[in-house]
């Protein structure tokens, strides 16, 4: 006898709501910074009444919380996703992590500047610091790292070539940022 599940639909839908919620978040963060977001800008972003916030997000630090969180793991996935590819491929951690950078800074610049927003906001509210250290947390769970220090050197840097990155007048390219990241990842062999 086959056992079949229901499928609630009004929960499909709710969580449908809240992603979608996440994303004008993220768009708002985007577009006028941490300070912009409010219900009703959240809420013109999503093309939903104001009350549809606070029905999915009790607060707006919940809501902050979540964009920071949804901000996170999609770029640990992205992150995971090209260094596994470029092992399959042959191009190395190297070619992968410049590849990340130059697409954090150039199509995904928008993007990026809002993480950088929310990671810089986990220094003031405790409680989105999780949050934050999660790409790093994936980076460092790819694999052991004999030079626990070099890595944490290494991080530091890609983090500073972000910042770096994100007010250049000209993003830089996978291939620019190539030797620096051979550089950094040398000792680290």
């Amino acid at each position: 006898m086959r056992t079949y599940r229901r499928v609630d639909g009004r929960r499909t839908r709710g969580d449908r709501r809240k992603r979608e919620i996440i994303g004008a978040t993220l768009l708002v963060i985007e577009r006028d910074g941490v300070a912009g977001v409010s219900h009703r800008s959240v809420a013109a972003e999503a093309g939903i009444p104001p009350a549809s916030i606070t029905y999915h997000f009790a607060a707006l630090d919940d809501l902050v919380v979540a964009a920071l969180v949804h901000s996170a793991e999609e770029l640990a996935a992205r992150t995971r996703d090209l260094i596994e590819s470029s092992r399959i491929k042959g191009s190395g951690p190297a070619g992968a992590v410049a590849e990340v950078l130059a697409d954090a800074l150039g199509p995904r610049r928008g993007r990026t500047r809002a993480q950088f927003e929310l990671y810089l906001l986990a220094a003031r509210r405790p409680e989105l610091r999780p949050a934050a250290r999660l790409w790093i947390d994936v980076l460092t769970s790819l694999g052991r790292q004999p030079d626990e220090v070099g890595f944490r050197a290494f991080l530091a840097a890609l983090d500073g070539m972000l910042t770096q990155g994100l007010i250049d007048d000209e993003p830089p390219t996978a291939a620019e940022l190539l030797p620096v990241v051979e550089h950094l990842l040398a000792p680290l062999r």
